[in-house]
């Protein structure tokens, strides 16, 4: 049997497929649907120093290829997530590493909930910056679409957290490389791709938007082709460790990934029609492995023949 064990900066997982943020809420949802030993890792949804609810509904809606979503967010704040029992104390009675994803609208805010989680680093295996959050201080730019504001972001973050740093990217940039460079150039240890791409949906009859917010982050397997693109990519600019995503389904999504140049995957909108493809998808890696007398899932990272 292949042996599916894959080590990150600071990280040692039992498989390489890890539970995306935003479709694994913050653990407990799912904690009589898997078996948490069995999972590679988890990402919890982001959280910001203040409370969040989100925007208004409707905020998701099935599209051909994945899913709309414009949740906006939605959080119960620094404060809560550490405090309250369904949060961060019961993430730390899980078997498996547990990656918290954060944010904020300026860069004061990102390094307010980091300094915040390393006073209650128990439990916490990593921490995902997501840098695809509006700068209110300038005029709404993306941090992840300006390589200045990533760099000082990232910077901020890893000041004040000693836990291993991966920086979530945004696929809405001219040159997905030079963004992993700048982020592991300021100080993370990892980059994670890619992020929703923004897309609408319209009800013809009503001619009104499906979501309230009119447009929203589009997921799911028609978004495969360009995130494996921009791995590739991002395999080109730098030499840390990447955790691709964007459209995996299945065990041989999940090897592309890595063949194209990702050291481990994260799962997202697949969850939401079958939770159990967290425990399926490693078995599907494994079996390919076996077939192909492969002994370690490491050996094919970055294997691409071109």
């Amino acid at each position: 049997m292949a042996d599916l064990s894959v080590n990150l900066p600071g990280l040692q997982l039992r498989n390489p497929v890890i539970a995306a943020s935003g479709a694994f809420g913050y653990g407990s949802e799912y904690r009589d649907l898997l078996p948490f030993e069995q999972l590679g890792a988890i990402t919890v949804k982001g959280v910001s120093p203040f409370p969040s609810d989100g925007n208004p509904t409707p905020r998701t809606a099935e599209v051909y290829g994945g899913m709309l979503n414009a949740i906006g967010l939605q959080n119960p704040g620094l404060k809560k997530f550490i405090c309250d029992a369904q949060y961060l104390p019961f993430l730390r009675t899980l078997p498996c590493p547990v990656i918290v994803n954060i944010w904020g609208r300026s860069i004061e805010q990102y390094a307010e909930v980091a300094a915040g989680l390393e006073e209650e680093r128990q439990g916490i295996a990593a921490l995902e910056i997501n840098i695809s959050c509006p700068n209110i201080k300038e005029g709404g730019i993306a941090f992840g679409t300006d390589l200045k504001l990533a760099a000082k972001v990232v910077a901020a973050v890893r000041k004040v957290s000693s836990l291993p740093l991966i920086t979530k990217l945004s696929p809405n940039v001219s040159n997905i490389g030079d963004f992993a460079k700048c982020a592991v150039d300021a100080g993370s240890d990892m980059v994670s791709l890619i992020n929703t791409m923004p897309g609408m949906a319209i009800d013809l009859e009503s001619r009104r938007p499906l979501l309230a917010n009119v447009s929203g982050g589009y997921s799911g397997p028609g978004i495969k082709p360009i995130a494996l693109r921009m791995v590739h990519e991002a395999r080109k600019a730098i030499k840390a460790p990447i955790i691709g995503m964007g459209g995996i389904s299945n065990g041989r999504d999940a090897l592309e990934f890595m063949v194209a140049g990702a050291d481990a995957v994260a799962v997202g909108t697949a969850i939401f029609a079958n939770p159990q493809c967290l425990l399926q998808i490693p078995q599907e890696m494994e079996q390919w492995l076996d077939r192909q007398g492969i002994k370690k899932v490491s050996e094919i990272s970055n294997s691409l023949k071109i």
